[in-house]
């Protein structure tokens, strides 16, 4: 590698030395124009460097309200620094007019200085002026001259008093910020013992609240203490007679229903069974064009069952007979309820396979009575009933009960002979009716067969879909014009 060239060295560096000399010489000329100073056609210009240097000084100091003092690392210093922001940064309300003060006060300083920057540019201008007038009018020296001489006295006469009056407002600027810094400090130790001793005033009488306090708790706790107990052992007592009370009631519902066992046992002993008629002969109609033109489509049959559907969680299996098109097996699914169905329609159980659900065709008196005694959880019968003779439904409900286990649900929907509208409308449309069935029938066919918390339900008020019963007084309406569906459920007890 070569060695490097001694003189191009010398060379790069007087380059570098010239280039800061401008640099230099352009930032005097700058501060010069900004702050004239010295003499300008022989004119003397004041001297505004001292007052800067002061305005200056008095600028930090300003800045410096509030710094706290930095100290070395470690927990006690660390702690004593963290006191001294603390009690910095809750003085700054005692201290923020002070401040402004101060700023307001450097500002006048900087508008002062200003203002006299102006008379020495002005100052510098003009004589620049008149040095430009002499150069081009040579008549007229005299007397310019003449005129800059009273202008030279003027402002000779007039320069020392402002010297005087600013030196003496720097002084009593000076002193009035060491006279604030020191009331400042002075403040700031009053408020820190006054704040001392209001903590400890407050300590002292935290203590003795807190010894009054307990007192008073330990007495208020003792006697809460003894009414919760007086409060439990009656609650308790209460609680004896009612579980008593209801011991008794049970005891008498046992008795009665006991009692009307042994005498359905008796009747039944005693009464031969009704002959079994002969099944009708099918009609040739196509049954599903018939459900869905007169029952209704299968969404609105969902939506009529979705209203048994809480009947029976929590109870399983459930038994639906006469599925139909598997409407309730599909809501029962959904709900996860396990439920399987009967029909007799071989078009409406392949309807159901298709659908995944778990269907068969049957009749419904073989199928229940192959069952086994309390083998269900809950049965659902929908718009069957009154295709039955009167001692077939008798028998329907008998072999239900027999088949449900203790708390099984029974439900069962069919059209309500109380609304005279289903007779002018629906019930006679099904060729296969044999005759309707009141609740009150119902009701105590249920009941003879052992079942309890009977409960009817009416449903599809008939005036939705006869608007012109609208017309009738509605307690009339309601008495024969009600609901065209009625739905009993019971509950077997035993």
């Amino acid at each position: 590698m070569a060695a490097p060239d001694p003189s191009q060295a010398l060379r790069s560096g007087e380059l570098r030395a010239q280039e800061l000399r401008a640099i230099v010489q352009a930032v005097q000329e700058k501060v010069r124009s900004q702050y004239p100073a010295g003499h300008s056609g022989g004119v003397p210009l004041a001297d505004l460097m001292p007052v800067v240097h002061a305005r200056d000084a008095a600028e930090g100091k300003v800045a410096g309200i509030g710094w706290v003092n930095p100290r070395r690392g470690g927990l006690l210093n660390g702690a004593v620094q963290a006191a001294k922001r603390l009690i910095a940064r809750s003085l700054g309300w005692f201290v923020r007019e002070q401040v402004e003060f101060n700023r307001l006060s450097i500002q006048c300083v900087n508008a002062l200085i200003e203002a006299l920057n102006e008379s020495n540019r002005a100052a510098a201008h003009l004589s620049a002026r008149i040095a430009a007038l002499e150069a081009r009018k040579p008549e007229g020296i005299e007397a310019l001259r003449q005129e800059l001489d009273d202008i030279r006295h003027h402002w000779s006469q007039w320069r020392p008093g402002w010297e005087a009056r600013l030196s003496e407002s720097e002084v009593r600027l000076l002193r009035g910020v060491a006279d604030l810094q020191l009331a400042f400090q002075h403040r700031a130790t009053v408020t820190e013992t006054q704040m001392r001793e209001a903590m400890a005033s407050e300590r002292r009488a935290f203590e003795a609240l807190t010894a009054k306090f307990s007192g008073d708790f330990n007495a208020a706790m003792t006697q809460a203490a003894e009414a919760v107990q007086d409060n439990m052992w009656r609650g308790m007592d209460e609680l004896r007679a009612d579980v008593e009370k209801a011991r008794l009631d049970m005891e008498r519902s046992i008795h009665a229903e006991l009692r009307l066992l042994r005498q359905r046992s008796q009747i039944t002993a005693s009464t031969p069974a009704a002959p079994i008629p002969a099944a009708q002969p099918e009609l040739p109609i196509d049954w599903l064009r018939f459900a869905e033109k007169f029952r209704g489509s299968r969404e609105y049959v969902r939506g009529n069952c979705r209203r048994y559907i809480e009947r029976f969680r929590g109870a399983g299996p459930v038994l639906d007979l006469g599925c139909g098109r598997g409407e309730f097996l599909e809501l029962a699914r959904e709900a996860g309820i396990p439920a399987r169905g009967i029909d007799l329609s071989a078009e409406n159980i392949a309807l159901c396979h298709s659908l995944g659900l778990d269907a068969e065709c049957a009749d419904l008196f073989p199928y229940l009575e192959a069952l086994a005694p309390a083998s269900l959880g809950g049965i659902f019968c929908s718009q069957v009933v009154e295709h039955l003779a009167p001692a077939e439904l008798i028998r329907l409900v008998r072999l239900c009960a027999e088949k449900l286990d203790r708390g099984g649900v029974l439900v069962i929907e069919t059209p309500n002979p109380e609304c005279l509208a289903i007779f002018a409308t629906h019930f006679f449309l099904d060729p296969t009716h044999v005759r309707p069935v009141p609740p009150a029938l119902l009701a105590f066919y249920v009941e003879e067969a052992g079942l309890g918390s009977i409960d009817v339900e009416r449903s599809n008020a008939a005036v939705e879909s006869m608007p012109s019963l609208g017309a009738l007084p509605e307690e009339f309406r309601n008495a024969f014009f009600g609901g065209l569906d009625y739905a009993l459920s019971a509950r077997k007890l035993l």
